[in-house]
């Protein structure tokens, strides 16, 4: 039914999650990411890749500032010669607030997007070098300088190459960045069928351009809402959910764009002065059954794989869905595959 490879999320360093994991590769799932939040993205992908053979693996997002450029490409490369060329190294830069607060990471530049970018080049700079496509490592940029690796610090390369390095975006200047020097962007769980083939799709195409590449070659990953289960009961938990989360996100005047794109900037401006008050629950009742069906995927299971590609094929190249090991989900991937 579509090309579409069909995600889902892990979190945890725990024996439920590598077997949520296997259950997915069981079922049909293509690939499996740890988000960073209040746990480690990395610590549990060798347990889940112990656990499968063929599914995807990554980081969808890490946070990139915390963390050395030389000590990312270690730790993805030991993870793509663990998983014989499995393994996706998804990047982020996070806000302000959380890099000097939350992990005291300074923030003092003016760009961070540029600084992600340059991250991303000096990234794939020292891939060469171990994949012994660079004799010798030299990067000598605004934010990053390399220039010393001895035989006995390179890892050698791989009969696998390089992983490939997405990163997550939503402002023009990331999206063009994804498709200038990314191998895919992870959209914002914060988006539309809409604003994706009427804003993000030709930006990145826009900077593939600029970089000289094929925008085929940036794979898009989209992670929206979703609205299932086999009760009404499960389902209205979901919906509820998603209200709140469309709320929280939507007093945010950062993702504005895409309320603007469907009408509802003024919604965006009352949630955001709300949420200043933290009146939660208000924000949540301004979020209407027209929002939410933008916004999320929601069917029963019996109908989910044709509303997925309703709403997500041809729009993306994959989709990141929450999996709660339901049996519902082998159905679902199976009719989704089916040519």
């Amino acid at each position: 039914m579509t090309d579409l490879k069909i995600d889902t999320a892990v979190k945890g360093l725990s024996t439920e999650s590598a077997d949520l994991a296997a259950q997915a590769e069981s079922f049909g799932f293509d690939g499996v990411f740890t988000p960073e939040t209040d746990e480690d993205p990395f610590l549990p992908l060798p347990l889940v890749a112990d656990q499968t053979t063929d599914i995807e693996i990554g980081t969808r997002i890490a946070t990139s500032f915390t963390r050395s450029p030389m000590v990312l490409a270690y730790q993805a490369w030991d993870l793509q010669r663990f998983t014989d060329g499995r393994m996706i190294l998804g990047l982020g830069t996070q806000v302000k607030g959380h890099n000097e607060r939350r992990f005291s990471v300074d923030f003092e530049w003016e760009s961070p997007g540029s600084r992600l970018r340059e991250e991303v080049i000096a990234l794939k700079h020292i891939f060469d070098v171990f994949q012994g496509n660079e004799d010798e490592l030299d990067f000598d940029g605004e934010f990053f300088q390399f220039s010393l690796m001895t035989d006995e610090f390179n890892p050698g390369p791989l009969e696998a190459g390089p992983p490939d390095i997405w990163v997550a975006g939503v402002s023009e200047y990331m999206l063009k960045m994804a498709g200038d020097v990314s191998d895919g962007l992870c959209m914002h769980a914060f988006n539309t069928p809409k604003y994706t083939e009427e804003v993000i799709v030709p930006t990145v195409e826009e900077g593939a351009e600029i970089g000289g590449r094929d925008p085929n070659d940036v794979t898009l990953s989209a992670s929206p809402f979703l609205i299932t289960g086999e009760t009404e009961e499960r389902r209205a938990e979901m919906r509820q959910e998603a209200k709140q989360r469309i709320a929280f996100y939507g007093s945010t005047r950062t993702y504005h764009d895409v309320l603007e794109l469907h009408g509802w900037k003024d919604v965006g401006m009352e949630l955001h002065e709300l949420s200043k008050e933290g009146k939660w629950d208000e924000m949540t009742e301004l979020v209407t059954d027209e929002m939410v069906a933008a916004f999320a995927i929601e069917a029963e299971p019996d109908t989910l794989a044709e509303k997925i590609e309703e709403k997500y094929g041809g729009v993306a190249d994959r989709i990141q869905l929450s999996f709660d090991g339901s049996e519902y989900w082998s159905d679902v991937l199976e009719e989704l595959k089916d040519d």
